[in-house]
């Protein structure tokens, strides 16, 4: 049982100690589906560039609003995807950059 469990997280990753800063265009990009997330925040110590925060409380007005990208600081690692997939709930997916660029009419730099 142990290993397993040790197996299964392994995949997450470690936590980010020293944030840094994007230094070119994300193959992909990490969108959240906000109607799935649960606002419990573990994908926020697990991104290197420190791109992701709570919605804000006034838009839903609930206890627990669920997170954002802020796309343009976005390195697309996917460490935010795979600490929700394997920790929470799965409300993050990775999107080619230039189908989200299509989709949300967001032009990332």
């Amino acid at each position: 049982m142990a290993a397993r469990l040790k197996e299964h997280f392994r995949e997450v990753g470690n936590v980010v100690e020293e944030i840094s800063k994007k230094k070119v265009r994300p193959k992909r990009m990490a969108v959240v589906d906000e109607d799935s997330c649960t606002g419990c925040q573990v994908c926020i110590p697990f991104c290197p560039v420190d791109c992701i925060e709570l919605v804000p409380q006034d838009k839903y007005n609930i206890v627990m609003p669920p997170v954002q990208i802020r796309f343009n600081e976005c390195i697309g690692c996917a460490l935010c995807e795979k600490a929700c997939r394997n920790l929470t709930w799965d409300a993050i997916v990775m999107l080619p950059t230039d189908d989200f660029e299509e989709i949300y009419g967001i032009p990332i730099d």
